[in-house]
């Protein structure tokens, strides 16, 4: 498995956070990853991060495909890559009508279709094609007196950036199976990993070009070298209840979907109902222990052996780690310690 980091959304102290990214790299990571929900664009911090780092990959964790042209997208994508000096993928992923249509004002539809046909458009003009595409969803050149087919002026660093796609239903999952070099699966539960992704991961697969390569499966874990009380699950459990909770609107949380399939439909809807109620604490509290320790990384080293060997089982090769000790020097030795279990 690969060894990545995860940045957090909030932005705070990102000067000392990317100091932190450049010890990590020097412990052994080789990936860092930053995230765009709300929050700042990951498109700055991801220039910043090509600057400071010098080995390390970077990827977007996700990038939101409604919200910037299939073009833009691709031109971004290749832009972070030249200033990396080839080191960047991009990841995307289709967000959720809530952030989507409340925050961006962009109507949220057809998010599957939309994703096929924005990876095609990238790799369209990573390739300097002279972009012409009829689909269902984006139509390029739009029909007009002035329009005109155009290539990219530069050349990319490399003609195919690879394509990272977060997915959570099956349907979304067997795309990235198909058509991405990559998969992030959120709140990746190995012990249920089989029963829930196995068909779509399958069905998908089963149309993959082989150029593409196996399929690379990433997965966010909090993660400490520490005996796992409450009190360093503590973050990762109200985690747990934002998303299942406040995430997304009754009847259409993806999150809360996926936890229903993993076997709990019950405590789902009570974490939902609980969240958007205000009752923020009684539904951290309502969400199951053992998904809690199973959607994290913490423990003692034999705990957390037997956990990778668990992840590794299921099929995870890149692991994207949120260290939780409590000091910068124990986070770099947490980082450097799993580096070497791996």
């Amino acid at each position: 498995m690969r060894l990545g980091i995860q940045i957090g959304y909030s932005g705070q102290g990102f000067a000392d956070a990317v100091d932190e990214v450049c010890a990590f790299e020097e412990a052994g990571a080789e990936l860092v990853v930053v995230p765009e929900a709300y929050s700042f664009d990951a498109v700055s911090q991801l220039g910043f991060l090509a600057a400071r780092t010098r080995r390390m990959r970077l990827a977007s964790g996700v990038m939101q495909l409604y919200t910037r042209t299939p073009t833009l997208t691709a031109m971004t994508a290749a832009g972070i890559d030249y200033v990396s000096g080839g080191r960047f993928s991009l990841g995307l992923g289709a967000s959720g009508p809530q952030v989507i249509e409340g925050f961006h004002g962009v109507r949220y539809d057809a998010p599957v279709a939309r994703t096929r046909e924005i990876v095609e458009i990238c790799r369209r003009v990573w390739r300097r094609e002279v972009l012409e595409f009829d689909g269902d969803h984006y139509r390029i050149p739009r029909p007009g007196d002035y329009a005109k087919p155009l290539k990219l002026i530069n050349r990319p660093v490399r003609d195919r950036i690879p394509v990272l796609l977060a997915a959570m239903g099956p349907r979304n999952v067997a795309l990235a199976a198909e058509i991405a070099e990559g998969w992030q699966a959120l709140f990746f539960d190995p012990r249920a990993a089989g029963r829930v992704f196995g068909e779509a991961l399958s069905d998908g697969l089963s149309r993959r070009d082989p150029l593409l390569g196996p399929l690379d499966v990433s997965v966010p874990v909090p993660f400490a070298l520490h005996p796992a009380t409450p009190a360093i699950l503590g973050p990762h459990r109200a985690q747990l209840a934002l998303y299942l909770g406040g995430m997304g609107a009754r009847g259409r949380n993806f999150s809360n979907d996926l936890v229903k399939r993993y076997g709990h439909p019950d405590e789902a809807a009570l974490i939902q109902e609980l969240f958007l109620s205000g009752r923020r604490a009684e539904a951290a509290a309502a969400v199951p222990d053992d998904l809690v320790t199973a959607t994290s990384l913490v423990g003692t080293p034999d705990e957390i052996r037997r956990r990778l060997g668990e992840l590794e089982s299921a099929g995870v090769t890149t692991l994207l780690v949120s260290p939780l000790a409590a000091t910068r020097a124990d986070r770099v030795r947490d980082v450097a310690s799993l580096r070497a279990m791996l």
